[in-house]
């Protein structure tokens, strides 16, 4: 078997890993998802018993559902925005206490007694969304249809009903799940009886549509996608009681458009909410009775404010925990008091027990350490090596998860009253494992990774050179964990000199950092991944910049072909996958943030989109995308391939009609093989088309 078919079989050796982690209120257990094994994508939900280290199975989807694993299409869209390419449960939501949790399989709702691992199936309507237990746990919350229903001991009832078409309630609208990372559009009230509920109308939202040419009688999909410039849902805040009371959740909306996550614990409800230019985030304190608002406190920025994971949350005596854009750190804080320092920068707040703040930061970007905070202990670091480290904390009990270069899989340990346990991994150990050199390269030190054929003896021959970058906004790939160089490696083994590098606006560098691409994330992205190349090339003088190639997939695609199309005296070959070609064609929330509104700025879009630079291709550029994709939608490649073929500039385009933005493991192991086939024909010798 080759390695790629092995890579995209254990979805990248992360099937058997456990994720998902939820410690229990008291620290005696820790509920997770884990597949049976390195092969099998099929996620059951298991339970830890902190004091023992035993591990039970909870739930196993293929016994309660006769084998039938289906995913309804709507869930399919849930999944597209987690990234998620697993079967069995997909995500699962416990009670106050995590002693229940609910789930679906195949559309249907279940509930777990964590306790005794007995497990109910609901007499919810199917297909259901999102099912969530009220703090008690003797209520589910779900959304079947855009209807937000409760099962409880009289039945299965709707609480709020659409009334018409493109209105949903309790769901995420496109940009929040997709751009804003809000997965959820209801939130229970703390004693259970009242939701604050998210209305989403998309009514205005332009439609777009998907469909599979292999299958010609097939209803096309409808997908409401707002593009930049463009109408988005509008979307409001309401508190409804179980017997439908509601009160309307009162913010100037037509100023702050967007809802950017909702927060109600023990100390009240707190929704945070965000202008459309993206330059000021509001933090509102919200009168239950009345629906009436205050600000409680504003973040401002003249390019845009960050929308940061896990805040804002509150610490036992009521005090807000949030972060500030300090210079060129982003630090944590506390109350009225900014409790990290200068140059260490905080990436997300992970949770909070009691007074104990947990939350990820690191002053080197290629890192990700936990740290705790409390007033009375201050800041605590609590991992050492080199690598990416997550934790998650509750009733004195820490779960740490660490990723390194050292170690193949994510060491997932469990500390409470000084005894650690190791949650156990079921993934399959990577035949390669990767060699990386990771340096700062350049003026703007950009975190660089370099990787050679397994075995290269420097001085014995010009290797060709493969860019393999994301370098957008959303993600790093050049970091101290094994995880993000598994395809990379490959690729070096097929007789490249492979090089990842973070540039400009790439996360966790600071705030000037990621703004440096304000008004311009295109051709930043592209200078700084050939400073790279030209910094590699002074070190590793193996590295032939007469044959230099570049792939990548989303931002890097789009990246990939902007390089063969700007800078063909740098490049000579590129693989884009589902590349945004066309600045106009992507979402608001996510577009606007970094160009601005394409009615006031329409430069910037101009100078980022493709389709202009049809005409100048002269190095072989293959472009991929899936047509059933619903974030870069397929009409980036195919006004880029026509655009293409009208200048008369030959090219490949490689149609994949069932996959959508994520590569399905039936497919992932043919591209990989494909694009490398493809990269070397057009490097051995270079040619011009």
């Amino acid at each position: 078997m080759t390695y790629p078919v092995a890579l995209a079989q254990t979805q990248s050796f992360t099937l058997g890993r456990p994720v998902q982690f939820t410690v229990s209120p008291d620290g005696s257990r820790v509920v997770f998802l884990r597949t049976r094994g390195g092969r099998d994508p099929v996620r059951c939900l298991w339970v830890l018993d902190v004091a023992t280290g035993q591990e039970q199975l909870a739930a196993d989807p293929v016994t309660l559902a006769d084998g039938d694993l289906s995913v309804p299409p709507a869930e399919r869209a849930q999944r597209e925005r987690r990234r998620d390419r697993s079967r069995g449960i997909s995500a699962y939501a416990t009670d106050g206490a995590a002693s229940r949790a609910v789930f679906t399989v195949a559309g249907r709702v279940y509930t777990t007694d964590l306790a005794t691992r007995s497990t109910v199936l609901l007499p919810a309507a199917a297909p259901a969304l999102d099912p969530q237990l009220d703090p008690s746990g003797r209520m589910v919350a779900y959304v079947h249809g855009g209807t937000l229903r409760i099962v409880a001991e009289d039945g299965d009832r709707a609480l709020a009903e659409p009334g018409r078409p493109d209105v949903t309630w309790g769901l995420p609208e496109h940009v929040a799940s997709e751009s804003m990372s809000r997965m959820h559009g209801y939130w229970w009230s703390p004693d259970g009886t009242r939701l604050a509920v998210a209305r989403v109308d998309s009514s205005a939202v332009q439609t777009w549509y998907l469909f599979n040419p292999g299958e010609p009688t097939a209803e096309p999909i409808a997908t409401k996608y707002p593009m930049a410039g463009t109408a988005n849902a509008d979307v409001s805040l309401w508190l409804i009681s179980l017997t439908g009371e509601r009160v309307e959740v009162r913010w100037d909306r037509a100023e702050f458009e967007y809802l950017v996550t909702v927060v109600w614990d023990e100390h009240g409800l707190l929704a945070v909410v965000q202008n459309r230019p993206q330059t000021v985030m509001r933090v509102l304190s919200v009168d239950p009775a009345t629906g009436e608002t205050e600000v409680i406190r504003e973040s401002t920025d003249p390019d845009w404010v960050t929308i940061v994971p896990g805040v804002p949350a509150r610490i036992d005596s009521g005090e807000l925990v949030w972060t500030v854009d300090d210079g060129d750190t982003r630090r944590l804080v506390v109350g009225d008091e900014t409790v990290t320092p200068p140059g260490l920068q905080v990436h997300d707040v992970r949770g909070v027990d009691g007074g104990t703040v947990l939350f990820t930061a690191s002053p080197e970007p290629t890192e990700a350490h936990a740290w705790t905070w409390t007033r009375a202990g201050g800041l605590r670091r609590l991992t050492t090596e080199a690598g990416v480290h997550m934790g998650w904390r509750s009733g004195g009990t820490t779960l740490i998860s660490s990723y390194t270069l050292t170690e193949s899989d994510a060491a997932v340990t469990v500390t409470a009253d000084g005894v650690r346990h190791r949650i156990a991994s079921l993934a399959e150990r990577p035949s390669l494992e990767p060699k990386v050199d990771l340096l700062m390269a350049g003026d703007r030190e950009l975190r660089t990774a370099v990787l050679l054929p397994t075995g290269h003896e420097p001085g014995r021959g010009k290797l060709p050179v493969l860019m393999d970058p994301y370098a957008g906004p959303a993600m790093q790939r050049a970091i101290s964990a094994q995880y993000s160089y598994r395809a990379s490696q490959w690729y070096a083994d097929q007789g490249f000199l492979v090089i990842v590098a973070d540039g400009r606006g790439t996360p966790s560098r600071g705030p000037r950092w990621e703004r440096t691409i304000a008004g311009h994330n295109s051709h930043l992205a592209l200078l700084d991944q050939i400073e790279a190349l030209h910094e590699v090339a002074e070190r590793y003088p193996d590295a032939d910049l007469s044959r230099v190639a570049i792939r990548g997939w989303s931002f890097s695609g789009y990246l990939a072909a902007m390089a063969v199309l700007r800078r063909p005296d740098v490049f000579h070959a590129a693989v884009a996958g589902a590349p945004i070609t066309d600045k106009l064609l992507y979402d608001t929330h996510w577009q606007e943030r970094f160009l601005g509104h394409p009615g006031t700025d329409p430069e910037a879009y101009e100078h980022g989109s493709l389709i202009a630079d049809a005409p100048k291709l002269r190095r072989p550029l293959m472009l991929i995308h899936g047509l059933m994709d619903d974030n870069v939608h397929p009409v980036h490649t195919i006004r880029l391939s026509a655009a293409l073929f009208a200048a008369g500039r030959p090219h490949t385009v490689l149609p994949l009609p069932t996959a959508s933005h994520m590569s399905t493991s039936e497919i992932a192991a043919q591209l990989m093989e494909i694009q490398a086939r493809f990269l070397r024909d057009s490097l051995n010798p270079v040619r011009e088309i």
